[in-house]
């Protein structure tokens, strides 16, 4: 079991491209939306994910997840018996102090949307901000990959 502590954060720029050191596409899908717990199918350059999140903390800074590597073809086959509203986007990954955010700029229905996310080890750790952050949403479900494939950004 691990707990994912992260918070998320509009994109005000795309200054952030010309600092990243990777970046890679990624197609995902939602087998199961509810807020309670997710279960997510996800292909990543030549990797599938299965992953498994549960109910989001009351300050949405923490929840359980659970996620295991599958095959390719795995996760092709379970992408076909996903929920309406697949989601395609470039994860890029950038060095900001002693973190590493990872910016998601959004395709399709999800168009113009750029969030940035960084992991940390507590809910108070502190962290350097980039000057391409804006505004804090963590806690905001709108945001949340799960919502945006059934609410996309473009129907806002």
């Amino acid at each position: 079991m691990n707990i994912e502590i992260e918070r998320k954060f509009l994109v005000n720029s795309e200054a952030f491209k010309v600092l990243a050191f990777n970046s890679y596409s990624i197609k995902q899908g939602f087998l199961n939306s509810h807020k309670e717990r997710t279960v997510r199918v996800r292909l990543k350059n030549d990797n599938g994910y299965l992953t498994i999140k549960g109910l989001s903390s009351k300050n949405g800074l923490s929840r359980f997840e659970w996620e295991k590597e599958i095959s390719i073809t795995e996760a092709e086959q379970l992408l076909q018996l996903c929920e309406k509203g697949i989601i395609n986007k470039t994860r890029f990954e950038i060095k900001s102090g002693k973190h590493i955010f990872e910016v998601d700029e959004f395709y399709d229905e999800n168009a113009g949307l750029i969030i940035a996310e960084v992991e940390l080890n507590s809910e108070i750790e502190n962290f350097e901000k980039p000057k391409w952050l804006g505004k804090e949403v963590t806690g905001d479900v709108r945001y949340y990959n799960s919502q945006l494939s059934v609410n996309p950004f473009l129907s806002w």
